[in-house]
């Protein structure tokens, strides 16, 4: 091969090895400063990457991991492990990538199950829809905790849930609660649902504030019916489900560092319940000003069942069970009794908080 191509070491320029690479010179440059395929030398005066003939494996392997969508730092990993568990890493990775296709599936059938709605029936954006809400509350201290930090509320347009940490862990989330509870007594036709929820929000946060330098907080998953919209703020690893006739959707997303981790496919969701910081939060309500909680404005209908709940159960409890529950109690109140057992039956190592409601039409007759 001519100078051009190789050097007289037998070294690949940069430009020979990206084409037979088939990774761009940029790519390969963006490698070498993360420390994923070091060139075998760097010329001293000209700053010249060369590499070696013996590299192009390890490169055209980073090509097809990128080309499967596997972040950086898990190709790293994977790079240098031995073929067989390199092989075994792989597989992983692309069975997490099914399961995480699958869960956008299901909220990519959500979101068109619920514009579909809207569009079909665009009375149901009216503030005046005829819809109520019949629902329960119900907590529990679990099984080996001591102190009980969790909290619940089910008002006539007001759902939450709220999980303390800290040393005023359990003051922290009811304080939380009790500032939201004022949104249930405003005229949500003359306010915006959502922007009364935030402010809401925002006076929890700073009631969850600790005293002093003690690191503590809440959780916060709420749920705000005005009409036939239901406004949501969430801040934490609490959560939010909705059951209809599609399945059950979980309509918020973690807040945590275990689920930013499950984000970027450095832990699947098997390996969350045995991680070391499963319990630290990215957010919460902590009294901080960069306090940003998820809001969501949903469209509401008669025959759905919402549930909120904190970690205590959903640490715990497969999906299955849970949309078990949902479907086959008779009502609330039977739901969150359930729910609770369930989370007794799996351990209960948590606290528990869950709330359930059923969207019903005004005037519909009682069930259970």
């Amino acid at each position: 091969m001519d100078g051009e191509r190789r050097t007289d070491a037998g070294l690949l320029t940069i430009g020979a090895f990206a084409r037979a690479s088939r990774l761009s010179p940029k790519a390969l440059r963006l490698y070498d400063e993360l420390g994923l395929l070091t060139p075998a030398r760097v010329d001293p005066v000209s700053g010249y990457r060369h590499y070696a003939p013996a590299q192009l494996a390890r490169a055209r392997l980073v090509a097809w991991l990128r080309r499967l969508g596997m972040p950086l730092a898990r190709i790293r990993e994977v790079c240098e492990l031995p073929p067989a568990a390199a092989a075994g890493a792989v597989a992983a990775y692309w069975e997490r990538v099914e399961a995480d296709t699958a869960a956008r599936r299901d909220l990519a059938a959500f979101l068109v199950d619920q514009l579909s709605r809207t569009r079909e029936h665009p009375e149901m954006t009216e503030p005046h829809t005829a819809l109520t809400m019949r629902c329960a509350a119900l907590t529990d201290r679990g099984l080996v905790r001591t102190a009980h930090q969790d909290a619940a509320y089910a008002g006539p347009r007001l759902l939450a849930v709220a999980d303390g940490y800290g040393a005023g862990g359990g003051p922290a989330a009811a304080a939380a609660i009790e500032q939201l509870k004022a949104v249930e007594e405003m005229d949500l036709t003359a306010v915006d649902p959502l922007t009364a929820l935030e402010e809401a929000a925002h006076r929890a946060n700073r009631a969850a504030a600790p005293s002093g330098d003690a690191a503590t907080g809440s959780t916060l998953t709420a749920l705000l019916r005005a009409g036939s919209q239901l406004a949501l703020v969430h801040v934490g690893d609490s959560r939010a489900y909705v059951l209809r006739d599609s399945g059950l959707f979980r309509i918020t997303h973690d807040h945590s560092l275990v689920q930013s981790l499950v984000d970027e496919g450095r832990l699947t969701p098997e390996e969350v319940p045995g991680h070391p910081q499963r319990a630290l939060l990215l957010r919460s309500l902590d009294g901080g000003p960069a306090f940003a909680p998820d809001l969501q404005l949903l469209q509401a209908r008669p025959g759905e069942r919402y549930l909120l709940c904190t970690d205590g159960l959903s640490a715990v409890a497969p999906p299955e069970a849970v949309q078990d529950v949902l479907t086959t109690a008779a009502d609330p109140a039977q739901a969150v009794r359930d729910l609770v057992a369930l989370a007794h039956a799996a351990g209960a190592p948590d606290n528990i908080a869950c709330v359930v409601a059923d969207l019903v039409a005004v005037g519909e007759t009682a069930q259970g």
